[in-house]
């Protein structure tokens, strides 16, 4: 039962990667954004507080979100887990280890995806995907096939995210700099931090990622 961390700025391909590795080691993917949104559409307690946080355009509270991570580890007993955007400060990194401890889990890994951040501001502000249905495409590294039409089911309306633009990109790299690098001492000191190269291609970066867990990196 292996928990790791994946860490690394917005945009350098987390959520693909712990995609992969719920369907290929059957780990389960902790996104506290997704936790966040899903407590609040489902009206549970905890979601409740976050909405009404939340509605006010302020920050939830380290402790509504660790008692968010603590509830989606006790459903996950027995599986591996894979923390995606959390820890994010180094008080979250102190609380997760509680957390783990109360349930005799420990962390085997931290892995950083390293970036490049000009090539990654490029990759994000290039990303669209159709409209109908949901298929994913770049301006630069993977346009239809036919400009303006998708491949999968031909229609014409793409969307772009509101916050895929270079001025949030780059505030959004600062602000994980700012709070989230610091914690990978914390992490190195104990021997937990792998690196692997987040600008290589997808099947690339995963297969660093299994050599890190298979023990051969």
């Amino acid at each position: 039962m292996m928990n790791i961390i994946l860490l690394g700025p917005p945009g350098a391909g987390k959520g693909t990667q712990a995609a992969l590795l719920q369907a290929n080691r059957g780990m389960i993917q902790l996104s506290t954004g997704d936790m966040l949104r899903a407590a609040v559409a489902a009206g549970t307690p905890i979601g409740l507080k976050a909405k009404s946080v939340m509605e006010k355009g302020e920050l939830v509270s380290d402790t509504i979100v660790s008692a968010l991570i603590g509830e989606r580890l006790d459903e996950a007993a027995g599986a591996g887990v894979i923390f995606d955007g959390f820890p994010r400060t180094l008080h979250q990194a102190e609380a997760l280890d509680i957390l783990l401890g109360q349930r005799d889990r420990h962390l085997d890994y931290v892995i950083e995806l390293e970036v490049d951040e000009e090539a990654l501001v490029k990759r994000i502000i290039g990303r669209f995907s159709c409209a109908k249905c949901g298929a994913n495409y770049h301006d630069s590294f993977h346009p239809p096939r036919v400009p303006g039409v998708c491949d999968i089911c031909g229609s014409t309306e793409f969307r772009r995210r509101p916050d895929d633009n270079e001025a949030t990109v780059r505030t959004r790299m600062a602000e994980y700099r700012a709070k989230t690098e610091p914690i990978l001492p914390f992490y190195a000191d104990r021997g937990l931090l792998r690196r692997v190269a987040g600008m290589a291609p997808v099947e690339d970066v995963a297969a660093q990622i299994d050599a890190i867990l298979d023990g051969k990196s």
